[in-house]
């Protein structure tokens, strides 16, 4: 039988002021694995960043815009509203308590919620993230930390994890998330309700905070552009593809990314999901020992690759391999 289950968390794509900033943050701070350099396929003056773990495993892919002379964003509701990664123990959190000390990373103290334990804590753009521990975690499984990075093995992040969701219509997007997508509630507390899918865990949750008195987020660089979740493949795409049209969600249909297939649309006011497949992956174009060193075009635009390098302004990651110190 086809498998048609939602699996979890793919990828959430936001969007930076400095492609430069964003790929020191996330690598030299964070410990993620650039592997894929390219550009917005809508959008070819756009850099298009992916950060994963060692393998860039679906469910660790952690990916930026960079629009060329957008404004900053305002937080608010209706919006993907923090980002969270895991780490496997109460332990980690604390390492990165020091770390973000000694780095000048803002961050809050660590916290518990819902039996978990979390940590806050922005970049330089003011993008909300979270640390959460696995530390009593069961469920979809976690990556694999990148090899060459200066965190240690054993705090590293592994994946994405828990992600809050902001919205003024709480009832609609329960009706989404339970009556469309197949997410079932697991816990409540004030504003927040816990929704997990599939094997459930850390990596298939999403947090929806119910702020209708909040005014509505406006887009811009340090604010979340969409959420990803993961399907099987090509086939189970197609099914809820045919489902979204069925339920006339405002949607994109099938969408070829060359790296994954995927389809996007609207959830709820001016939340945007996206279902993409699992595979076939990033090292398709690019060999495991040199991904993300220069820039990466899917087939279809690779004819235009002069225009592009002569759109984007020049980024050096020759170093995307480099152990870092």
């Amino acid at each position: 039988m086809m498998d048609t289950q939602i699996r979890g968390l793919h990828h959430v794509t936001a969007m930076t002021s400095s492609a430069e900033k964003n790929y020191r943050f996330f690598t030299d701070i964070l410990g993620f694995r650039m592997i894929k350099k390219t550009v917005n396929q809508d959008d070819i003056a756009t850099y298009h960043l992916y950060f994963t773990d060692d393998n860039g495993a679906p469910g660790t892919d952690m990916t930026f815009f960079d629009f060329p002379n957008i404004p900053k964003g305002t937080k608010g509701t209706n919006s993907i509203a923090r980002t969270g990664y895991r780490v496997k123990s109460d332990a980690a959190l604390d390492y990165w308590v020091e770390r973000f000390d000694r780095l000048g990373v803002e961050h809050g103290q660590i916290s518990e919620r819902f039996g978990k334990k979390y940590l806050e804590f922005n970049d330089y753009d003011d993008q909300w993230y979270q640390l959460i521990s696995d530390e009593h975690n069961t469920g979809v499984a976690g990556g694999t930390p990148w090899k060459n990075s200066n965190v240690p093995e054993e705090f590293a992040i592994i994946g994405l994890g828990t992600t809050i969701v902001r919205v003024s219509n709480f009832d609609h997007m329960k009706l989404v998330l339970e009556n469309v997508l197949g997410f079932k509630e697991t816990a409540a507390d004030g504003s927040m309700h816990l929704y997990e899918i599939g094997e459930g865990g850390n990596g298939a949750s999403l947090i929806i905070d119910h702020q209708p008195d909040l005014p509505p987020a406006i887009e811009g660089y340090g604010n979340v552009h969409h959420l990803a979740l993961r399907v099987a493949d090509k086939e189970a795409l197609e099914y809820w593809i045919k489902r979204i049209n069925d339920l006339e969600f405002p949607n994109s249909g099938f969408v070829d990314r060359f790296y994954f297939q995927s389809e996007y649309f609207m959830a709820t006011t001016h939340v945007l999901f996206e279902l993409a497949t699992d595979g076939p992956g990033f090292l398709q174009d690019e060999t495991y020992e040199h991904a993300g060193e220069i820039l990466s075009l899917p087939p279809h635009l690779q004819s235009k690759r002069e225009e592009i390098e002569n759109y984007v302004r020049p980024f050096d990651t020759s170093d995307a391999n480099t152990k870092r110190k």
